[in-house]
This record gives structure tokens, C-alpha cells and sequence, in this order.
């Protein structure tokens, strides 16, 4: 199980918003490339780094600090926001991004999706980001008139490499995860499922990690409850080591 410190940019900082809202932003660093070189040096295996900006804008606004962040870093990274079309995954591919995500493309244009997912084999994922049992588009702010059990089924087929699942009315609030939808899809899911959204605490991990073992997880995303110290990477990283030797 693989917990990806997440570094979310906004503005050129490291920052979290609360339920995706970007007027409820919180900076914890104005250094986004010191900040991904801190959690590698703290034991990070994998990193999950968020254009805000380009979420919004719908284009990779923040490329080119993303790219100084990759230089940065021995360890891989996944990169998410604005990453609208095939240009746009490959430009950060190119730039050394190990994994892209896909939102708002995935579910707005199914067939373009699958051709990136053929067009670049294992390096794409979709984010699938819920408010209420629905899913969110353009970072958060428009309705997609869709369920998980609505576009899964054609996740399944289109060579999608993982699924990043939000749970939006948690994220950033710190209030834990939602174990049951989670091991709900964790166990349906033929694609590695990461948990994100409420990631607060090492009981979240406690609670998450034997989805890893009997369900199709993968990892979790944690962000505010890093920066805010509420979960420690080392003891969680540990834990988890001790239950995997």
C-alpha cells in the first residue's frame, strides 16, 4: 500500500483547498519544489502533485514548475489538473511524469480518453471525484450528470491503469475516510483504486489497509493532514511496513 503525499499548486504555491472550493485555500508552502523534495527526503515513495490552476483553466498552466518539481525528485511522480488532451499528457510524459490523471476528458470524451489510454499504455488514470454519489467536473465546479457505476464499466475496458476516487465533501476537511464506498469499489474494481479525500489520521491508513489485501487498492492520497501534522508519513510508512514483512 502506497500513501502519495500529495502537493497541490495554486498560484505557484503548496497549498489545500477545502472540498475543492478555491476560495477556501490554505498555503502551507510558497516553495511547491522544496516542498515535493521534502516528502521524498522524508521517505515518500510516490508522489501526487494537482495543477489547481489548470483544473480550473482547463489547460496545463503550471507545467513548467511541475517540470522543476520532476528534476527535483528521484522518486516517481503522478501528475492531475487540466490535463484536457493527448497533447497535454504527453507534454508532461515528456517532461518525466510516470503517471497522468484524467478527469473532466475521461467523462466528457470517452473515445479521446481511450485513444490516450492506447496512445500512452499504463501511464493513464482517471480521477473519478464524487459529491453526493455524483461525479464532478472542471476541478469540482460542474456536474457530470454521472455515478462510478455509470462510466466503470467502460474504465474497465479503455486501458485505464488506475482510478483515483475523491470523496469531495471529505476532502480537506479531515473528518476520515469513507471505508464502506471505498471497499466498495476496491472490491468491484478491476483497476488498482486509490483512496483519496479525508485521509487524516493513522487509523484512516489502519482502516484502508486490508482493502490493499482483499480488494483492488492500491493506495491513499493525503494532503492537509501531512501539512497539518495530524498524520506522519514515517510512522504511517512504518506501520505499514510491519504488517507487509
Amino acid at each position: 500500500m502506497i500513501i502519495f503525499p500529495a502537493v497541490d499548486i495554486k498560484d505557484g504555491k503548496a497549498v489545500r483547498l477545502r472540498r475543492g472550493r478555491a476560495n477556501d485555500v490554505t498555503v502551507f508552502s510558497e516553495d511547491p519544489v522544496g516542498m515535493a523534495s521534502q516528502w521524498q527526503d522524508m521517505g515518500a515513495r510516490y508522489l501526487h502533485i494537482v495543477d489547481l490552476d489548470g483544473a480550473f483553466a482547463g489547460s496545463e498552466v503550471n507545467l513548467p514548475l511541475i517540470t522543476r518539481m520532476r528534476n527535483a525528485l528521484a522518486i516517481p511522480i503522478q501528475v492531475g489538473g487540466g490535463i484536457r488532451s493527448r497533447e497535454a499528457a504527453q507534454k508532461y510524459v515528456n517532461a518525466g511524469a510516470n503517471r497522468c490523471i484524467i478527469g473532466t476528458m475521461a467523462l466528457e470524451d470517452p473515445e479521446g480518453y481511450a485513444a490516450l489510454c492506447s496512445a500512452l499504455p499504463g501511464r493513464i488514470g482517471v480521477s473519478l471525484d464524487a459529491e453526493g454519489g455524483k461525479l464532478k467536473i472542471k476541478g469540482w465546479v460542474a456536474d457530470s450528470g454521472l455515478t462510478v457505476e455509470d462510466v466503470l464499466p467502460r474504465l474497465t475496458t479503455t486501458g485505464t491503469a488506475f482510478i483515483v476516487y475523491t470523496d469531495i465533501d471529505r476532502d480537506g476537511m479531515q473528518t476520515g475516510v469513507n471505508v464502506p464506498v471505498l471497499a466498495a469499489l476496491a472490491k468491484k474494481s478491476a483497476i488498482p483504486v486509490i483512496a483519496a479525500g479525508g485521509v487524516a489520521t493513522l487509523e484512516d491508513i489502519k482502516a484502508l489497509y486490508p482493502l490493499s489485501r482483499s480488494a483492488n487498492l492500491e493506495g491513499a492520497i493525503s494532503g492537509r493532514a501531512l501539512y497539518d501534522g495530524t498524520l506522519d508519513l514515517k510512522q504511517a510508512m512504518d506501520w505499514i511496513a510491519e504488517q507487509e514483512t
